[in-house]
């Protein structure tokens, strides 16, 4: 499935991983001011704040899997399947798709604070972009520099959770993810004594014996657990170059690689892309499953006061740097 998470050094970064079976022909999409949202239920979003991240376009539609603002407000959907549940359309009601949320958001809230309290005046309802696409069964991570939360539509009503670890993977609710954590209070990054039993010498043979026990299988809440643990323990320095470099490092502490999650009928899924965007730069960098090298999309180097759709392809293919 995927994992986001946040990072801050001098910058605030925000990305996830992808992991599917299978590409929609995500792009890199540019979202500028006057580019008007016309919304499922009634209503327009016109003039707001331009937005850069990854999306599958369809009907010169940006349907966006995450998001940042020209503010440094950021957010992801992941996959919440068999636990996401939206509400029917109502008279009177702010009824909102789940696939205008990102864009709603975005639009007009510049932090966590003003997401809050647009969330409250909301109805998130069931209704498809087309027939042809299922309604797809998400939870968001949203953060701003500041403050960071997870956004939860389930059969008992909209929850949105203080998120203190910076990290959202899939199943199960928030709320059990982050409690499971205390299962793993004992690791530790740096080396530990022995308190297994005073009257028995037991040898250290190996860096890294504080963190036995952390997960390494790809299932949601392993990936969860290893995410939290890898991004509360990262030391990075501030410089942009060393600062997404150590971003990227932690996300790869969860990649996805092609064979180790069978699907059936020859699929697998795995890492298609992995993002990093500085928030307050408004620069968008990814890596793919088959490009490792890190490329960006700056939306400050495109004309943010225009009407259309900005969209850069996917570099595809390996790229590699031979030194003789």
């Amino acid at each position: 499935m995927c994992t986001a998470a946040t990072y801050k050094t001098e910058d605030f970064y925000f990305g996830r991983t992808l992991d599917y079976e299978r590409s929609y022909g995500d792009k890199i999409v540019i979202t500028p001011r006057g580019y008007t949202f016309a919304l499922r239920h009634g209503g327009r979003i016109e003039n707001h704040y331009a937005m850069i991240g990854m999306a599958c376009v369809m009907q010169d539609y940006p349907l966006y899997y995450d998001a940042v603002n020209e503010m440094g407000l950021g957010i992801a959907g992941l996959n919440f399947v068999g636990n996401a549940h939206y509400g029917k359309p109502q008279d009177g009601a702010d009824n909102i798709t789940q696939f205008e949320l990102i864009p709603l958001l975005l639009g007009r809230c510049a932090t966590v604070a003003e997401v809050r309290q647009t969330l409250a005046g909301i109805n998130l309802v069931d209704t498809p972009f087309a027939e042809q696409l299922p309604v797809a069964q998400l939870h968001w991570l949203i953060a701003d520099k500041n403050e960071c939360i997870t956004l939860e539509s389930t059969s008992g009503g909209m929850k949105i959770y203080d998120n203190p670890v910076g990290v959202l993977t899939n199943n199960p609710p928030f709320d059990r993810q982050l409690f499971n954590l205390n299962n793993y209070r004992h690791l530790s990054a740096a080396d530990r004594d022995n308190t297994f039993a005073a009257d028995l010498a037991l040898t250290q043979y190996s860096r890294g014996m504080g963190a036995m026990g952390l997960p390494g299988d790809l299932s949601s809440q392993s990936r969860f657990v290893r995410a939290a643990f890898v991004r509360m323990n990262s030391v990075s320095g501030d410089s942009e170059e060393e600062s997404i470099a150590q971003f990227f490092h932690i996300l790869g502490s969860v990649d996805q690689q092609r064979g180790c999650c069978r699907l059936g009928d020859g699929k697998y899924e795995i890492t298609l892309y992995t993002s990093c965007c500085n928030a307050d730069k408004g620069i968008y960098y990814y890596t793919t499953y088959d490009n490792h090298q890190i490329s960006g999309v700056d939306m400050h180097k495109a004309d943010l006061d225009g009407a259309e759709l900005i969209v850069y392809e996917q570099r595809r293919g390996e790229s590699i740097y031979m030194q003789n």
